[in-house]
């Protein structure tokens, strides 16, 4: 038997845990090269989520595999059960997660602003300036440089380099010397500025502070780490939404009685009873009534499906129609809804995760800075030279490579990237997010909601041979106007909007749904009735041969016909479908351009998404039709398999494990918070362009945060040469960083000029 891998109870040999200390992509690279070590053990670590999903042997225990991690400098727990859904929100406290990120940002950037006005602006430079500027850098550097620094005695401990120990060595080196020069230099002295000028001169040292670039460093760092740790916070919420979508109490029968009860003391074999418009609280059994269910939360399925009893249903789908009893056969964790939670939950954990590229050049930059500054020490101490100016030189190489720029390339393109998005109608959800998207070669498309509007429209009005046509809506769309079923509502939709009925509908007397089939009633003193072949057979209204053969057309193009009759005869047929979205046909040749290929992947039959398909260009040969959520998972995963970068594009429950699989996940706003929290990028207008868009501008965004990486990285290098000469003074150092910054923020800001495709 198959492992369950459900996250509330891990089967033997699988664990989850929480991972605790990460800071970035290659933190999660050395627990799993660790745990892996370990013979038997197959883990899987994710930054993003902070979790490491473990296959592990018998030979081992959980508290093992959690001391393998904490051995390795971070922490790790097993995650506490999710709350029920039964469970009312009140009961739990929200805990705000990034308060303490936030606190230390906030800290930081008050007490650094006026600590870099001081030193850039000579005319400001008071008596004793230099002394408030290290009371106020004091606390930035140690209180709010902390996760710097303990990261980096991490690394350190385990032989490795990261953006994180750059940082840390840095800002220490500045802020160490800035202290020396104070007490022991002549830094400290009343009177002493910065002067303005720009030469290049061999110094001591002792009159040189760099708490501007310790502080300045610290605080823009800060708030790069806060912004990605609060798009970094959502990466669970698919899970709490999709446990948020079932019902929370269910009314059982006991007796014959109706007794109301929490959904999580509901047991196999239970009847309950579903109203129309109420969720169906577990999957079950129809034992009684007759409906239609709308199945499109779970399914994808745009056409509600009728119920009548024997039919299977499925929890937290909705009952559109008449009153049902069901018996339960399945509960709790082994419903299809907590089936489809963990699909999400072992894509999100499985995704692999993205080396972040600061981390990458770090981790050869911080090495070769270190011996360049040993290298330094030791030539100017070889040479004779003073031990001061040895040590001067030394520390300005580390102050040189200490990254202010590189602290702003990601967060700038970041937030000027993201802002631009918004303006467009396009959420990014962090950087990792953008690498994908240069790679993506395949954009997998969900038909409904997505393609199409998601919705039953009136698309055509069939008239028997002489019956007029506008009458025959008129009646048909006010007896309909009455009903809550999807097909009823199109119908009555299409029947308002048309021409002749802009005086209204005429009213409806004798009312009465016939559970399954439709509907009848009085209008404008006829004896209507509405619904399928069967219900008009019964109520001996005879259907004509051409209408029969025109119904039959209908359904074929993949499209639902209801039938209309009054006075002995069948006055004609309404034709209803989910149609095409305007746009989509125009986004999916762009999509195309972008160097994509489009496949449809859906849940409705083959015959409709055919048709879907020659209406907005894709290849019969690139269409995935009667797929359900598990096989939606699996076709992403088979197209990876293939060497294939997929994006994916989706708006309900059924799409959100296949969007958490994918290399690039997009929800469509319109859709349902489980797909937009499982995402990478929310698509807020709801229209296929907006992927067009989405795409073009992240990967714009990626290429202005290399461009940056590269130059923040170039003029620390171009300046190192200066650095270990003993030529580089305080105010060299100041403008090269303030350069560095200038350039990189100007190269961010072009982003706010990107077009999108309908301006274009």
């Amino acid at each position: 038997m198959a492992p369950d891998t459900r996250p509330l109870q891990p089967a033997p040999n699988l664990i989850e845990l929480n991972i605790g200390g990460m800071t970035c992509a290659s933190c999660a690279a050395r627990i799993e090269k660790k745990l892996n070590r370990l013979d038997g053990v197959t883990a899987t670590v994710n930054y993003a989520t902070e979790k490491a999903s473990i296959h592990y042997p018998d030979t081992y225990t959980p508290a093992d595999l959690i001391g393998t991690v904490e051995k390795t400098g971070y922490t790790a727990a097993v995650p506490p059960p999710p709350q029920s859904a039964a469970t009312p929100a009140e009961t739990a406290e929200p805990v705000d997660e990034l308060r303490a990120a936030r606190t230390r940002l906030l800290v930081s950037l008050v007490l650094s602003v006026p600590v870099i006005v001081l030193a850039m602006v000579p005319a400001w430079q008071f008596d004793y300036w230099q002394w408030l500027s290290l009371t106020l850098a004091a606390p930035v550097v140690v209180y709010g440089g902390l996760p710097f620094h303990r990261a980096a005695w991490v690394n350190l401990r385990h032989g490795a380099a990261t953006m994180d120990t750059l940082v840390s060595l840095g800002t220490i080196a500045a802020f160490g010397w800035s202290v020396w020069a104070l007490f022991l230099g002549s830094a400290g002295m009343p009177g002493m500025t910065h002067p303005f000028e720009l030469t290049i001169t061999r110094t001591d040292g002792a009159g040189n502070i760099y708490l501007e670039a310790a502080a300045g460093v610290t605080t823009f760092i800060l708030a790069g780490r806060y912004f990605e740790a609060r798009s970094k916070r959502t990466a669970g919420a698919a899970l709490r939404a999709l446990l948020e979508l079932g019902a929370r109490d269910v009314a059982v029968l006991r007796d014959g009685t109706e007794v109301r009860i929490p959904i999580d003391q509901l047991a196999v074999g239970d009847r309950f009873v579903v109203r129309p418009g109420e969720k169906i609280a577990t999957d079950g059994i129809v034992e009684d009534g007759s409906s239609a269910v709308d199945n499109s939360m779970l399914t994808g399925e745009s056409v509600p499906v009728e119920v009548a009893p024997g039919d299977r249903v499925v929890g937290a789908t909705v009952n559109a129609g008449g009153r049902l009893v069901v018996t339960a056969t399945r509960v709790g964790a082994d419903t299809q809804l907590a089936q489809m939670a963990r699909l999400v939950e072992a894509a999100q954990t499985g995704k692999a995760a993205v080396q972040r590229l600061a981390d990458r050049v770090s981790g050869i930059f911080v090495p070769v800075v270190m011996a360049i500054a040993v290298g330094t020490l030791g030539y100017w101490i070889g040479t004779g030279a003073e031990l001061t100016a040895a040590f001067t030189a030394a520390v300005a190489v580390l102050i040189i490579a200490c990254p202010c720029a590189l602290g702003l390339a990601t967060p700038t393109a970041l937030l000027v990237g993201t802002g631009r998005g918004a303006q467009l109608g396009i959420l990014i959800k962090g950087p990792e997010v953008l690498e994908s998207t240069k790679r993506v070669d395949t954009v997998v498309l969900d038909k409904t909601g997505t393609v199409t509007t998601g919705r039953m429209t009136l698309v055509d009005v069939l008239p028997a041979a002489d019956q007029d046509r506008d009458e025959l809506l008129r009646l048909a769309g006010a007896l309909e106007h009455a009903s809550e079923h999807p097909i009823a509502r199109a119908v009555a939709t299409g029947a308002a909007q048309s021409a002749d009925a802009t005086g209204g509908l005429p009213p409806v007397t004798g009312f009465a749904n016939v559970e399954g089939l439709g509907v009848t009633g009085t209008v404008d003193g006829r004896t209507v009735t509405v619904g399928r072949e069967r219900l008009l057979t019964e109520r001996g209204l005879e259907l004509p041969e051409e209408l029969r053969r025109a119904v039959t057309e209908a359904e074929a193009a993949g499209r639902t016909a209801v039938l209309a009759g009054w006075d002995g005869r069948v006055r004609g047929a309404l034709v209803v479908a989910d149609v095409v979205k305007p746009e989509s046909r125009d986004a999916i040749a762009r999509l195309r351009a972008l160097g994509l290929t489009p496949i449809l992947l859906t849940g409705d039959n083959a015959t409709v998404a055919g048709r879907v398909a020659t209406e907005v260009g894709i290849e019969a040969a690139q269409v995935i039709a009667g797929v359900l959520p598990a096989e939606k998972v699996d076709v992403v995963r088979r197209l990876q398999a293939e060497g294939r970068t997929v994006a994916m594009v989706g708006d309900g429950v059924n799409d959100a494990a296949a969007l958490a699989q994918a290399d690039l996940g997009l929800a469509m706003g319109t859709g349902t918070d489980v797909a937009i929290e499982a995402s990478d990028l929310t698509l807020v207008r709801g229209d296929l362009t907006a992927a067009v868009d989405a795409i073009a501008l992240s990967r714009r965004t990626l290429r202005i945060i290399r461009s940056n990486l590269f130059w923040a990285f170039a003029y620390n290098v171009a300046a190192l040469p200066l650095a270990a000469a003993g030529l580089l003074n305080p105010m060299i150092a100041g403008a090269a960083m303030a350069f560095s910054s200038v350039f990189v923020v100007g190269n961010s800001l072009r982003l706010r000029g990107f077009r999108p495709v309908a301006a274009r």
